[in-house]
């Protein structure tokens, strides 16, 4: 979702805000911008499109400044245009805003009638007009904010300067996160701390309502209540680069070649070669006592969870229900006594994820937040947390999460097995060494990149593409088709492949390439089957199995995809290797914007 970054030091800040803006590209916009203040007067330069327009635009016309703000805009209200680019003004202040205020219209009439002028089809300009309506009342910046704040409703997170007032920034959060960071003699904010991993190490994340005034040399917390508080300040784990691509053409390709060494990062903190078994870190709730797990995400997350259910369910006999967060809370759902919520998301501040937290807190559940980031917002408020080492993601579509997260799931669903006697030892110590193969099994799927890429081509030139799974296959199926809609822009599906006969199967063409996911597990022959009705409505199926799998059917596919042969349990992870890769090279011949597709954003913090 949108970026935010302010700087108030002793440096000119114009080109300091554009770098930090640069780190926050990987969240998704579609329009940038900057405001300064010199000599005590806004200005201000925006540009529609990538950061580069705006980069270019601030090379013609060069800003000045010790004080200011950026932006990275995805479009809610009003069109991705250079007018309604952030930073949003008046003659008083101009501020930058993620989130939505959903009661803008009402605040837009009101200040309209007032004799406001009103220049852009935006939510965020009401607020601009609100703090500028109180500050020509005689009330001081503080004040102005205070009293706005109090009457916006929505998700939000604001950066705000003020005309007159030289190196003051006043930041604010609700329901949207914003860090501050502390510089010798000089004070940052950040939408998160790949922002100013390369401007401090030394990093406050405001908690809910709070709202900050920043100066060269202090920052002053305020509680929702106005209250001055302090809050703990931390050493950021940040420190990638998030521009460098090393070697590879996209950060994508990057990442996904950067999943054997992330997956078993990840593995080192959850597995004891010692003992051989899963050792999670210490939990506030007994696993052994769980009656009922809900796991509830977003997009690719809710796709990892999808796994885990086929998982918690077939090895650990807990009853699972995987829900979209988007809906959940939206059903009043009952949750059951000592029920255990599990809420997957990369960023941590997913914000139906997060308002399904809030949800299950409220009906007394068992949480755990399985994210990223360690200091991001979910992880802060659900009882424990499992966090995937996969490192910054810079690329919107998602994949090195994806893998660490079902990593994670795969390791809770073992250690809840033995907690509950569902496995015994010797059962659990063959899921483990299963799981330790993993990375060196992805090593060998990479290896089959080139043949990959060539058989990309065929389906660069089609419409339509089928994904078909089943069992832990149909997840897969599932993030597959999601991953080409994503970044090439070819429209997809997956589909259970026992529901083929239920509708779908009326779409199969001799055009249309189905994509057949089928490791040698208990449900081969059930998935062949419906590959052979495919194949006999004249369909081109792309076959992902193992060796024994394409000695089997191999020779009835259009082509195939040879996959290592592996324990069934851990075979969605290994699985997803070739459909990110399929999807990776699709979009690579068709053009598209691999890193930063159109429409999307990496961390969508509004409903």
């Amino acid at each position: 979702m949108c970026g935010i970054i302010g700087i108030t030091g002793r440096h000119t800040v114009a080109p300091l805000l554009i770098d930090g803006l640069r780190r926050l590209e990987y969240r998704g916009y579609d329009s940038a911008g900057i405001a300064t203040l010199v000599n005590g007067e806004i200005q201000r330069r925006r540009a529609e499109g990538k950061l580069i327009n705006l980069d270019t635009l601030v090379e013609k016309r060069p800003i000045d400044g010790l004080v200011g703000i950026g932006h990275t805009r995805w479009a809610t209200h009003g069109r991705p245009n250079e007018i309604n680019a952030h930073p949003h003004a008046d003659k008083n202040v101009v501020l930058v805003h993620n989130g939505i205020i959903e009661n803008f219209q009402e605040l837009r009439q009101e200040l309209t009638d007032k004799g406001h002028h009103f220049e852009t089809d935006t939510d965020t300009e009401a607020i601009v007009h609100l703090v500028s309506s109180f500050l020509t009342k005689g009330n001081s910046p503080q004040d102005s904010v205070s009293l706005t704040l109090s009457r916006l409703e929505g998700a939000f997170s604001l950066a705000i300067l003020f005309a007159g007032y030289d190196g003051l920034i006043i930041g604010a959060r609700r329901g949207s996160p914003l860090a501050v960071g502390y510089g010798e003699c000089e004070m940052y904010l950040g939408s998160d701390a790949i922002a100013l991993a390369p401007l401090t190490q030394n990093i406050c994340y405001l908690e809910e309502g709070d709202w900050v005034e920043l100066l060269p040399e202090s920052a002053v917390i305020h509680d929702n209540n106005g209250t001055i508080v302090n809050r703990p300040i931390c050493q950021s784990s940040v420190s990638e680069d998030p521009n460098n691509k090393g070697n590879f053409e996209h950060f994508m390709l990057k990442e996904i070649y950067e999943q054997p060494t992330v997956i078993g990062d990840t593995l080192n903190t959850l597995f004891n070669p010692w003992k051989r078994t899963v050792t999670l870190p210490e939990l506030t709730f007994n696993l052994g006592k769980i009656s009922r797990i809900t796991i509830i995400a977003c997009g690719t997350s809710f796709h990892a969870g999808l796994v885990a259910k086929y998982w918690f369910e077939k090895v650990s006999d807990v009853p699972v229900e995987c829900d979209l967060a988007s809906e959940f809370r939206y059903r009043e759902a009952r949750m059951p006594k000592d029920g255990l919520a599990i809420f997957v998301s990369q960023s941590g501040e997913t914000a139906d994820t997060l308002a399904a937290l809030r949800y299950a807190k409220s009906k007394k559940q068992h949480t755990l937040a399985l994210v990223n980031v360690a200091e991001s917002s979910m992880a802060r408020e659900a009882d424990s947390v499992l966090l995937t080492l996969a490192g910054p993601e810079i690329g919107v579509a998602s994949t090195k999460a994806f893998t660490t997260q079902l990593t994670v799931l795969a390791c809770l669903v073992v250690a809840t097995g033995i907690t509950k006697r569902s496995i015994n030892n010797k059962q659990a110590a063959s899921y483990c060494r299963s799981l330790i193969e993993i990375p060196a099994r992805v090593n060998d799927v990479l290896s089959h990149d080139q043949k990959i890429s060539d058989l990309a081509r065929e389906v660069a030139v089609a419409k339509d593409v089928l994904y078909l799974g089943r069992g832990t296959g149909f997840p897969i199926a599932l993030e597959g088709a999601l991953k080409l809609k994503e970044i090439s822009y070819i429209h997809a599906e997956g589909y259970a492949a026992g529901e083929m006969k239920h509708g779908p199967i009326a779409l199969i063409e001799d055009n249309v390439p189905v994509i057949v996911i089928a490791p040698s597990d208990e449900l081969f022959e059930k998935t062949a089957s419906n590959m052979q009705e495919v194949i006999a409505r004249g369909g081109r199926v792309i076959f992902l199995s193992d060796k024994d799998g394409i000695k089997k059917l191999g020779r009835m596919a259009a082509a195939t995809i040879e996959v290592p042969t592996v324990d069934s349990f851990v075979a969605p992870i290994l699985y997803t290797i070739p459909v990110q890769l399929l999807a990776y090279h699709t979009a690579l011949i068709k053009g598209s914007d691999v890193d930063q597709p159109r429409n999307l954003a990496k961390s969508v913090t509004v409903e």
